[in-house]
């Protein structure tokens, strides 16, 4: 029987507050937990997803920086309700 090839990826950082295409992206990937490391075929597919979500996964063999800003998270306006009311 020939030898898949596979690809280890530990999951990083959270995906609390991303946007959700990428959360849906690591729930493919079949992560559910920080610091989870999964063994995941090697083919264009799953490539094409780890690099979608670099910022939040560490592939074995590749050098993984965090992210300096989160560019991802769903930015949302700031109340103006402090200032409505006259402080």
């Amino acid at each position: 029987m020939a030898e898949t090839k596979t690809l280890k990826a530990t999951l990083m950082k959270s995906p609390i507050g991303a946007k959700p295409a990428i959360r849906a992206t690591i729930e493919s990937l079949g992560f559910r937990r920080m610091n989870q490391t999964r063994e995941l075929p090697d083919n264009p597919a799953v490539r094409g997803m780890l690099k979608r979500v670099y910022f939040l996964v560490a592939v074995e063999g590749e050098p993984y920086e965090r992210p300096k800003r989160s560019r991802y998270k769903i930015w949302r306006a700031r109340s103006t309700k402090k200032h409505q009311r006259g402080h």
